[in-house]
């Protein structure tokens, strides 16, 4: 039988920066997996953000500023694109995939308030890998990163920090995911989205204890997700 899980919408942006609050989406992938995580859709965007990309950026996702200037759209009409997109995928109930979700849906919650944009109320469902991951096999030893995730997953990923590559590998491992753990993952896609904002708040509360058991004593760990506002 079909399982809600056969399609996915996958969703990942690189940027100029880390900080959800201030960087600038350079480039972006949205797009439909199907059964087998077989890419049926796909959207891709390169974005001119109107500041320069620091080289740290540009050395994980090869986007220079010059790059940028020469062949990216207008920043503003490139955020109203992805909105759009995502937005549409949701009305359609299609669930959106993205491996560390706070980041990406952060990152276009404040693109959209600073071109004048209302951002999206309430996105749901949003499947983050990431933290499934760490709900479903919290014990697993090693890093939790896509990279790391899609090798324990057997899910090929290549060219990683690009847009399309990683959002179709969060895709791939999010099915993986709930194919290995289908008798815990129960619920349809938004009692999922539910749990994972239980799983990100009480996961942010252990680690922000543990920082603090380990010295930093002022060590503050947000769980708010998929958006932190």
């Amino acid at each position: 039988m079909a399982h809600w899980s056969d399609t996915l919408a996958v969703f990942d942006t690189e940027t100029t920066g880390l900080d959800t609050r201030y960087a600038r989406i350079v480039t972006c992938f949205l797009g439909i997996i199907g059964p087998g995580g077989v890419v049926q859709e796909s959207h891709s965007w390169l974005a001119d953000p109107g500041v320069d990309i620091p080289e740290q950026a540009s050395a994980v996702h090869g986007v220079t500023t010059e790059m940028a200037r020469a062949e990216g759209r207008d920043a503003a009409e490139v955020v109203a694109e992805i909105a759009n997109v995502v937005g549409g995928y949701l009305s359609h109930g299609i669930p959106v995939v993205a491996y560390n979700a706070s980041y990406d849906f952060s990152i276009l919650h404040h693109e959209m308030v600073r071109y004048g944009l209302s951002p999206l109320a309430d996105p749901r469902p949003i499947i983050d890998p990431l933290v499934i991951d760490r709900a479903v096999d919290t014990y697993r030893k090693g890093k939790r990163t896509l990279g790391m995730a899609a090798a324990h997953y057997l899910v090929a990923l290549d060219d990683s920090h690009r847009a399309d590559a990683d959002a179709i590998a969060a895709g791939r491992v999010a099915q993986a995911i709930i194919a290995a753990h289908g008798d815990t993952l129960t619920g349809d896609a938004q009692w999922l989205h539910d749990q994972q904002i239980s799983w990100s708040r009480a996961w942010a509360e252990n680690y922000q204890k543990f920082r603090r058991n380990s010295g930093d004593a002022g060590f503050i760990a947000s769980g708010e997700w998929p958006v932190r506002a």
